[in-house]
Protein backbone atom coordinates (compact mmCIF):
# COMPACT_ATOMS: atom_id res chain seq x y z
CA UNK A 1 0.00 0.00 0.00
CA UNK A 2 1.32 3.42 -0.99
CA UNK A 3 0.61 6.85 0.48
CA UNK A 4 -0.21 8.70 -2.74
CA UNK A 5 -3.93 9.03 -1.94
CA UNK A 6 -3.53 9.39 1.81
CA UNK A 7 -6.34 11.53 3.22
CA UNK A 8 -8.83 10.54 0.50
CA UNK A 9 -11.83 8.55 1.68
CA UNK A 10 -13.63 6.31 -0.82
CA UNK A 11 -16.88 4.53 -0.08
CA UNK A 12 -17.16 1.46 -2.28
CA UNK A 13 -20.55 -0.17 -2.64
CA UNK A 14 -19.31 -2.92 -4.90
CA UNK A 15 -19.67 -6.63 -5.38
CA UNK A 16 -17.91 -9.54 -7.08
CA UNK A 17 -15.13 -8.07 -9.31
CA UNK A 18 -15.77 -4.68 -10.94
CA UNK A 19 -16.40 -2.59 -7.85
CA UNK A 20 -14.04 -4.47 -5.52
CA UNK A 21 -11.16 -4.47 -8.04
CA UNK A 22 -11.44 -0.72 -8.58
CA UNK A 23 -11.71 -0.15 -4.84
CA UNK A 24 -8.66 -2.31 -4.18
CA UNK A 25 -6.56 -0.35 -6.68
CA UNK A 26 -7.50 2.90 -4.94
CA UNK A 27 -6.78 1.34 -1.56
CA UNK A 28 -3.39 0.15 -2.80
CA UNK A 29 -2.63 3.79 -3.60
CA UNK A 30 -3.34 4.77 -0.02
CA UNK A 31 -6.98 5.85 -0.06
CA UNK A 32 -9.10 5.00 2.96
CA UNK A 33 -11.51 2.66 1.17
CA UNK A 34 -14.57 1.65 3.13
CA UNK A 35 -16.30 -1.33 1.55
CA UNK A 36 -20.02 -1.28 2.27
CA UNK A 37 -21.69 -4.69 2.15
CA UNK A 38 -25.19 -5.98 2.78
CA UNK A 39 -25.66 -7.97 5.95
CA UNK A 40 -25.13 -11.23 4.07
CA UNK A 41 -21.87 -9.92 2.61
CA UNK A 42 -20.46 -9.62 -0.91
CA UNK A 43 -21.42 -12.84 -2.71
CA UNK A 44 -17.74 -13.28 -3.63
CA UNK A 45 -17.06 -14.04 0.04
CA UNK A 46 -18.77 -17.36 -0.50
CA UNK A 47 -17.48 -18.14 -4.00
CA UNK A 48 -15.55 -21.33 -4.74
CA UNK A 49 -12.82 -22.05 -3.91
CA UNK A 50 -12.98 -21.00 -0.27
CA UNK A 51 -10.16 -20.83 2.24
CA UNK A 52 -8.98 -18.67 5.10
CA UNK A 53 -10.49 -15.22 4.65
CA UNK A 54 -13.26 -16.31 2.29
CA UNK A 55 -13.49 -17.15 -1.39
CA UNK A 56 -10.38 -16.63 -3.51
CA UNK A 57 -12.19 -14.05 -5.67
CA UNK A 58 -12.94 -12.03 -2.55
CA UNK A 59 -9.43 -12.38 -1.12
CA UNK A 60 -7.84 -11.20 -4.37
CA UNK A 61 -10.01 -8.08 -4.73
CA UNK A 62 -10.47 -6.69 -1.23
CA UNK A 63 -7.15 -6.06 0.52
CA UNK A 64 -6.32 -2.76 2.21
CA UNK A 65 -9.98 -1.88 2.86
CA UNK A 66 -12.16 -1.48 5.91
CA UNK A 67 -15.52 -3.25 6.01
CA UNK A 68 -18.93 -1.93 7.02
CA UNK A 69 -21.94 -4.26 6.85
CA UNK A 70 -25.24 -2.35 6.85
CA UNK A 71 -28.82 -2.78 5.70
CA UNK A 72 -29.42 0.09 3.29
CA UNK A 73 -33.01 -1.03 2.76
CA UNK A 74 -33.80 0.02 6.33
CA UNK A 75 -34.51 3.67 7.12
CA UNK A 76 -32.09 3.57 10.06
CA UNK A 77 -29.41 2.05 7.85
CA UNK A 78 -29.77 4.78 5.20
CA UNK A 79 -29.67 7.45 7.91
CA UNK A 80 -26.45 6.05 9.35
CA UNK A 81 -24.99 5.74 5.86
CA UNK A 82 -25.84 9.38 5.16
CA UNK A 83 -23.67 10.41 8.09
CA UNK A 84 -20.80 8.39 6.63
CA UNK A 85 -21.32 10.00 3.21
CA UNK A 86 -20.68 13.41 4.77
CA UNK A 87 -17.10 12.31 5.54
CA UNK A 88 -16.33 10.91 2.06
CA UNK A 89 -14.51 12.24 -0.95
CA UNK A 90 -15.77 9.57 -3.35
CA UNK A 91 -18.75 7.25 -3.60
CA UNK A 92 -18.30 4.42 -6.09
CA UNK A 93 -20.84 1.73 -6.91
CA UNK A 94 -21.41 -0.85 -9.64
CA UNK A 95 -25.14 -1.33 -9.17
CA UNK A 96 -27.93 -0.89 -11.69
CA UNK A 97 -29.14 2.70 -11.58
CA UNK A 98 -32.69 1.90 -10.45
CA UNK A 99 -31.37 -0.26 -7.60
CA UNK A 100 -28.92 2.46 -6.56
CA UNK A 101 -31.71 5.04 -6.58
CA UNK A 102 -33.88 2.87 -4.33
CA UNK A 103 -31.06 2.68 -1.79
CA UNK A 104 -30.37 6.42 -1.88
CA UNK A 105 -27.12 6.02 -3.82
CA UNK A 106 -28.10 8.02 -6.91
CA UNK A 107 -26.16 11.15 -7.79
CA UNK A 108 -28.82 13.69 -6.78
CA UNK A 109 -29.48 12.07 -3.41
CA UNK A 110 -25.78 11.70 -2.59
CA UNK A 111 -24.89 15.23 -3.76
CA UNK A 112 -27.65 16.63 -1.54
CA UNK A 113 -25.93 15.01 1.46
CA UNK A 114 -22.36 15.86 0.42
CA UNK A 115 -22.11 18.74 -2.08
CA UNK A 116 -18.39 18.04 -2.72
CA UNK A 117 -18.70 14.33 -3.43
CA UNK A 118 -17.27 12.60 -6.47
CA UNK A 119 -19.98 10.15 -7.50
CA UNK A 120 -18.81 7.34 -9.76
CA UNK A 121 -21.27 4.75 -11.07
CA UNK A 122 -20.07 1.79 -13.13
CA UNK A 123 -23.04 0.64 -15.20
CA UNK A 124 -23.60 -1.92 -17.92
CA UNK A 125 -24.66 0.59 -20.58
CA UNK A 126 -24.47 4.37 -20.89
CA UNK A 127 -27.59 5.96 -19.49
CA UNK A 128 -28.22 8.09 -22.60
CA UNK A 129 -28.77 5.05 -24.83
CA UNK A 130 -31.58 2.55 -25.45
CA UNK A 131 -29.74 -0.27 -23.60
CA UNK A 132 -29.60 1.70 -20.37
CA UNK A 133 -31.86 -0.64 -18.38
CA UNK A 134 -30.40 -3.95 -19.56
CA UNK A 135 -28.78 -6.16 -16.92
CA UNK A 136 -25.05 -6.61 -17.53
CA UNK A 137 -22.58 -9.29 -16.57
CA UNK A 138 -19.13 -9.96 -17.97
CA UNK A 139 -20.31 -12.54 -20.53
CA UNK A 140 -23.09 -10.24 -21.73
CA UNK A 141 -20.71 -7.33 -22.23
CA UNK A 142 -18.13 -9.52 -23.99
CA UNK A 143 -20.91 -10.57 -26.38
CA UNK A 144 -22.47 -7.19 -27.13
CA UNK A 145 -19.10 -5.37 -27.37
CA UNK A 146 -17.83 -7.65 -30.14
CA UNK A 147 -15.14 -9.31 -28.02
CA UNK A 148 -16.84 -12.72 -28.08
CA UNK A 149 -17.51 -12.45 -31.80
CA UNK A 150 -13.85 -12.02 -32.73
CA UNK A 151 -13.58 -15.78 -33.22
CA UNK A 152 -15.77 -15.59 -36.32
CA UNK A 153 -13.28 -13.19 -37.93
CA UNK A 154 -10.61 -15.91 -37.81
CA UNK A 155 -12.81 -18.73 -39.06
CA UNK A 156 -14.02 -20.08 -35.72
CA UNK A 157 -17.08 -19.76 -33.52
CA UNK A 158 -17.85 -16.94 -31.10
CA UNK A 159 -16.35 -17.58 -27.68
CA UNK A 160 -15.74 -15.71 -24.47
CA UNK A 161 -12.25 -14.68 -23.48
CA UNK A 162 -11.72 -16.95 -20.45
CA UNK A 163 -11.10 -14.19 -17.96
CA UNK A 164 -13.42 -11.63 -16.34
CA UNK A 165 -12.35 -9.10 -18.95
CA UNK A 166 -15.25 -6.65 -19.04
CA UNK A 167 -15.35 -6.14 -15.27
CA UNK A 168 -11.60 -5.55 -14.99
CA UNK A 169 -11.38 -3.19 -17.98
CA UNK A 170 -14.33 -1.19 -16.64
CA UNK A 171 -12.70 -1.10 -13.19
CA UNK A 172 -9.57 0.46 -14.69
CA UNK A 173 -11.73 3.07 -16.44
CA UNK A 174 -13.44 3.80 -13.11
CA UNK A 175 -10.11 4.30 -11.35
CA UNK A 176 -8.80 6.78 -13.90
CA UNK A 177 -12.17 8.57 -13.91
CA UNK A 178 -12.05 8.94 -10.13
CA UNK A 179 -8.42 10.06 -10.16
CA UNK A 180 -9.19 12.68 -12.85
CA UNK A 181 -12.12 13.97 -10.80
CA UNK A 182 -9.94 14.18 -7.69
CA UNK A 183 -7.39 16.19 -9.67
CA UNK A 184 -10.10 18.52 -10.95
CA UNK A 185 -11.30 19.09 -7.40
CA UNK A 186 -7.74 19.73 -6.21
CA UNK A 187 -7.42 22.32 -8.99
CA UNK A 188 -10.44 24.24 -7.72
CA UNK A 189 -13.45 22.54 -9.31
CA UNK A 190 -16.40 23.15 -6.99
CA UNK A 191 -19.51 21.12 -6.42
CA UNK A 192 -20.25 17.44 -6.81
CA UNK A 193 -18.77 15.64 -9.81
CA UNK A 194 -20.69 12.90 -11.58
CA UNK A 195 -18.68 10.13 -13.27
CA UNK A 196 -20.33 7.38 -15.31
CA UNK A 197 -18.40 4.31 -16.46
CA UNK A 198 -20.43 2.22 -18.95
CA UNK A 199 -19.01 -1.28 -19.44
CA UNK A 200 -20.34 -1.63 -23.01
CA UNK A 201 -18.80 1.60 -24.27
CA UNK A 202 -15.54 0.92 -22.41
CA UNK A 203 -15.18 -2.54 -24.01
CA UNK A 204 -16.27 -1.35 -27.47
CA UNK A 205 -13.63 1.41 -27.41
CA UNK A 206 -11.07 -1.05 -26.06
CA UNK A 207 -11.77 -3.44 -28.96
CA UNK A 208 -12.09 -0.89 -31.76
CA UNK A 209 -8.86 0.89 -30.84
CA UNK A 210 -7.17 -1.15 -33.59
CA UNK A 211 -10.13 -2.85 -35.26
CA UNK A 212 -11.98 0.31 -36.36
CA UNK A 213 -9.23 0.32 -39.00
CA UNK A 214 -10.43 1.59 -42.41
CA UNK A 215 -13.84 2.50 -41.01
CA UNK A 216 -12.01 5.35 -39.27
CA UNK A 217 -12.08 7.24 -42.57
CA UNK A 218 -14.62 8.36 -45.15
CA UNK A 219 -15.59 6.59 -47.28
CA UNK A 220 -15.59 3.76 -44.74
CA UNK A 221 -13.53 0.70 -45.56
CA UNK A 222 -13.63 -2.69 -43.85
CA UNK A 223 -13.23 -2.97 -40.09
CA UNK A 224 -10.58 -5.22 -38.58
CA UNK A 225 -6.80 -5.06 -38.24
CA UNK A 226 -5.55 -7.79 -40.63
CA UNK A 227 -2.44 -8.82 -38.69
CA UNK A 228 -4.40 -9.32 -35.49
CA UNK A 229 -7.17 -11.23 -37.27
CA UNK A 230 -4.88 -13.56 -39.20
CA UNK A 231 -5.86 -17.18 -38.42
CA UNK A 232 -2.13 -17.94 -38.32
CA UNK A 233 -1.55 -15.41 -35.54
CA UNK A 234 -1.44 -17.94 -32.74
CA UNK A 235 0.95 -19.85 -30.53
CA UNK A 236 2.96 -22.30 -32.63
CA UNK A 237 3.72 -25.92 -31.87
CA UNK A 238 7.42 -26.57 -31.31
CA UNK A 239 9.14 -29.95 -31.09
CA UNK A 240 8.22 -30.26 -27.40
CA UNK A 241 5.48 -27.73 -26.65
CA UNK A 242 4.28 -24.31 -27.70
CA UNK A 243 5.96 -20.99 -28.46
CA UNK A 244 4.90 -17.45 -29.35
CA UNK A 245 6.99 -15.70 -32.01
CA UNK A 246 6.34 -12.18 -33.26
CA UNK A 247 8.73 -10.68 -35.78
CA UNK A 248 7.25 -7.19 -36.17
CA UNK A 249 9.72 -4.71 -37.60
CA UNK A 250 11.53 -5.10 -40.90
CA UNK A 251 14.75 -5.88 -39.03
CA UNK A 252 13.07 -8.56 -36.92
CA UNK A 253 11.49 -10.25 -39.93
CA UNK A 254 14.82 -10.30 -41.78
CA UNK A 255 16.57 -11.74 -38.72
CA UNK A 256 13.95 -14.45 -38.40
CA UNK A 257 14.14 -15.35 -42.11
CA UNK A 258 17.92 -15.60 -41.85
CA UNK A 259 17.58 -17.93 -38.83
CA UNK A 260 15.35 -20.33 -40.75
CA UNK A 261 17.38 -20.10 -43.97
CA UNK A 262 14.76 -18.22 -45.97
CA UNK A 263 16.54 -15.03 -46.96
CA UNK A 264 14.90 -15.46 -50.36
CA UNK A 265 11.57 -14.34 -48.90
CA UNK A 266 13.13 -11.03 -47.88
CA UNK A 267 13.91 -10.39 -51.55
CA UNK A 268 10.30 -10.73 -52.70
CA UNK A 269 8.96 -7.46 -54.05
CA UNK A 270 5.96 -7.55 -51.71
CA UNK A 271 8.23 -8.04 -48.67
CA UNK A 272 10.37 -5.03 -49.57
CA UNK A 273 7.29 -2.82 -50.01
CA UNK A 274 5.82 -1.87 -46.59
CA UNK A 275 2.49 -1.10 -48.27
CA UNK A 276 2.19 -4.62 -49.73
CA UNK A 277 3.61 -6.71 -46.90
CA UNK A 278 0.49 -6.58 -44.68
CA UNK A 279 -1.50 -8.33 -47.43
CA UNK A 280 0.90 -11.29 -47.12
CA UNK A 281 0.85 -11.55 -43.32
CA UNK A 282 -0.91 -14.94 -43.43
CA UNK A 283 1.85 -16.24 -45.66
CA UNK A 284 4.54 -15.00 -43.29
CA UNK A 285 2.83 -16.42 -40.20
CA UNK A 286 2.39 -19.74 -41.99
CA UNK A 287 6.15 -19.74 -42.57
CA UNK A 288 6.70 -19.29 -38.84
CA UNK A 289 4.31 -22.14 -38.07
CA UNK A 290 6.02 -24.50 -40.51
CA UNK A 291 9.43 -23.80 -39.01
CA UNK A 292 8.74 -24.23 -35.30
CA UNK A 293 8.41 -28.02 -35.21
CA UNK A 294 12.09 -28.41 -36.11
CA UNK A 295 13.38 -27.37 -32.66
CA UNK A 296 12.35 -27.38 -29.03
CA UNK A 297 10.88 -24.31 -27.41
CA UNK A 298 14.10 -23.69 -25.44
CA UNK A 299 16.22 -23.97 -28.59
CA UNK A 300 14.03 -21.48 -30.43
CA UNK A 301 14.04 -19.02 -27.54
CA UNK A 302 17.84 -19.16 -27.34
CA UNK A 303 18.29 -18.70 -31.11
CA UNK A 304 15.66 -15.99 -31.61
CA UNK A 305 16.61 -14.07 -28.48
CA UNK A 306 20.18 -13.93 -29.77
CA UNK A 307 18.79 -12.23 -32.89
CA UNK A 308 16.48 -9.97 -30.79
CA UNK A 309 13.33 -11.46 -32.31
CA UNK A 310 10.40 -11.26 -29.85
CA UNK A 311 9.45 -14.73 -28.58
CA UNK A 312 8.26 -16.51 -25.46
CA UNK A 313 7.26 -19.86 -24.09
CA UNK A 314 3.49 -20.25 -23.68
CA UNK A 315 2.79 -20.40 -19.96
CA UNK A 316 -0.14 -22.25 -18.46
CA UNK A 317 -1.88 -20.92 -15.36
CA UNK A 318 0.16 -23.40 -13.33
CA UNK A 319 3.41 -22.26 -14.97
CA UNK A 320 2.85 -18.73 -13.67
CA UNK A 321 3.11 -19.98 -10.10
CA UNK A 322 6.77 -20.91 -10.67
CA UNK A 323 7.72 -18.41 -13.37
CA UNK A 324 11.32 -17.30 -12.60
CA UNK A 325 10.66 -13.61 -13.33
CA UNK A 326 7.56 -13.45 -11.13
CA UNK A 327 9.41 -15.34 -8.43
CA UNK A 328 12.38 -12.94 -8.54
CA UNK A 329 10.20 -9.82 -8.20
CA UNK A 330 8.23 -11.35 -5.33
CA UNK A 331 5.00 -11.30 -7.30
CA UNK A 332 3.17 -13.81 -5.10
CA UNK A 333 4.68 -12.85 -1.75
CA UNK A 334 2.16 -12.84 1.11
CA UNK A 335 2.43 -9.79 3.38
CA UNK A 336 2.67 -10.30 7.08
CA UNK A 337 -0.64 -10.36 8.90
CA UNK A 338 -2.51 -12.41 6.33
CA UNK A 339 -4.51 -15.38 7.66
CA UNK A 340 -2.71 -18.67 7.88
CA UNK A 341 -3.46 -20.79 4.84
CA UNK A 342 -3.15 -18.00 2.23
CA UNK A 343 -0.10 -19.07 0.25
CA UNK A 344 -0.05 -16.37 -2.43
CA UNK A 345 -1.11 -12.77 -2.79
CA UNK A 346 -1.19 -10.51 -5.87
CA UNK A 347 0.68 -7.21 -6.01
CA UNK A 348 -0.07 -3.65 -6.97
CA UNK A 349 1.70 -3.78 -10.33
CA UNK A 350 2.48 -0.04 -10.72
CA UNK A 351 5.71 1.02 -9.04
CA UNK A 352 6.41 4.54 -7.78
CA UNK A 353 9.99 5.56 -7.13
CA UNK A 354 10.53 7.33 -3.84
CA UNK A 355 7.35 6.12 -2.14
CA UNK A 356 7.94 3.57 0.57
CA UNK A 357 5.05 1.08 0.54
CA UNK A 358 3.28 0.21 3.77
CA UNK A 359 2.37 -3.40 4.59
CA UNK A 360 -0.81 -4.57 2.91
CA UNK A 361 -3.70 -5.52 5.15
CA UNK A 362 -5.71 -8.66 4.38
CA UNK A 363 -9.43 -8.65 3.53
CA UNK A 364 -11.44 -8.11 6.67
CA UNK A 365 -14.24 -10.18 8.13
CA UNK A 366 -17.81 -9.15 7.38
CA UNK A 367 -18.59 -6.06 9.46
CA UNK A 368 -15.20 -6.15 11.19
CA UNK A 369 -14.84 -2.35 11.10
CA UNK A 370 -18.50 -1.38 11.45
CA UNK A 371 -18.22 0.02 14.97
CA UNK A 372 -15.02 1.97 14.29
CA UNK A 373 -16.35 3.46 11.05
CA UNK A 374 -19.61 4.65 12.63
CA UNK A 375 -17.70 6.12 15.57
CA UNK A 376 -15.84 8.29 13.07
CA UNK A 377 -19.19 9.87 12.11
CA UNK A 378 -19.54 10.88 15.80
CA UNK A 379 -22.52 8.61 16.23
CA UNK A 380 -23.12 7.97 19.94
CA UNK A 381 -22.05 4.54 21.16
CA UNK A 382 -25.57 3.78 22.37
CA UNK A 383 -26.97 4.46 18.91
CA UNK A 384 -24.39 2.16 17.32
CA UNK A 385 -25.26 -0.65 19.70
CA UNK A 386 -28.97 -0.06 19.07
CA UNK A 387 -28.42 -0.46 15.30
CA UNK A 388 -26.52 -3.68 15.91
CA UNK A 389 -29.21 -5.00 18.22
CA UNK A 390 -31.88 -4.13 15.64
CA UNK A 391 -30.03 -6.10 12.96
CA UNK A 392 -29.36 -3.01 10.82
CA UNK A 393 -25.58 -3.24 11.32
CA UNK A 394 -23.42 -6.34 11.42
CA UNK A 395 -20.38 -5.95 13.65
CA UNK A 396 -18.06 -8.92 14.00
Amino acid sequence: MLALLEGIRVIEVGAVVLGPYAGQLLADLGADVIKVEPLEGDIARHAHPRGQGGGALFVNNNRNKRMLAIDLKADAGRAAFAELLKTADVLFHNMRIDAADRLGLGFDAVAAINPRIIHCAAVGFGQRGPYRDRPAFDDIIQAVSGIAGLGTATGGDPRFVPTILADKVAALHAVYGILAALLARANGREGAIKVEVPMFEALAAFLLNEHLASATFEPAGPVGYPRILSPNRRPFRSADGWIAVLPYTDRQWRAFLTEIGRDDVAEEHWFRDPQQRPAHIDELYALVAESMAARTTAQWIAALSARDVPCSEVNSLEDLLTDPHLTRVGFFDVPGGYPEGIARSLPQAVLFEGFEPRPDTPPRALGEDSRAILRETRMPEADIEALIAAGVICAS
